[in-house]
């Protein structure tokens, strides 16, 4: 487990570390200020600015990468990973730029326990936006696997960055931190 953790930190590092977008710049200004908004957004308003916000993500521009994006996410709540897969890498293959069709994949890898290839899609989704907090989370949670939890916490702690009303994040940094990871003195 050692080496295979040894070569995941350079990736880990540059997931961490990048910069880009592949939204078009109208839609990234208007994702730009409702993450502002979220900021300081009260819980009712918190809960539509990220259904916004996910909802912008979720477009890809195509009817039909849309339509696949969709027919991969349902075939996952089926539990259908191979169908899902499938879906989704007719997406990642005809819109290479499109994040969420990366991310998704992501997750029906990590669902089929196949780590390496969800993470390679963890960090094609975080490198063409490196605002996705939910694909930044499935990175802490593959961290947190993996028994990296310094790294794990920095992820979590990313996605607080961007979003500080994300629950999932702050259970599991709150559990980090009652084993001691992260945690003041």
């Amino acid at each position: 487990m050692g080496i295979r953790l040894r070569k995941l930190y350079p990736v880990v590092t540059a997931v961490l570390l990048t910069v880009g977008n592949s939204l078009p710049a109208s839609a990234q200004s208007s994702v730009d200020e409702m993450l502002a908004q979220l900021q300081s957004a009260e819980p009712a308003e918190a809960a539509r600015l990220t259904r916004e916000i996910e909802r912008i993500w979720e477009l890809s521009g195509s009817t039909t990468i849309d339509m696949l994006l969709r027919r991969g996410r349902e075939a996952m709540q089926d539990e259908d990973l191979e169908t899902a897969i499938d879906h989704l890498t007719a997406v990642t293959d005809h819109a290479p730029e499109f994040a969420e069709g990366w991310h998704a994949r992501a997750t029906a890898y990590y669902m089929k326990d196949l780590y390496g290839p969800a993470l390679d899609d963890l960090q094609k989704a975080l490198t063409l936006n490196p605002q996705n907090y939910n694909a930044m989370f499935g990175l802490g949670i593959m961290l947190q696997e993996f028994g990296d939890d310094v790294r794990a916490e920095q992820a979590f702690r990313q996605v607080l960055d961007l979003h500080p009303h994300h629950e999932n994040a702050t259970t599991a940094l709150d559990q980090l931190e009652s084993r001691g990871i992260g945690r003041k003195l």
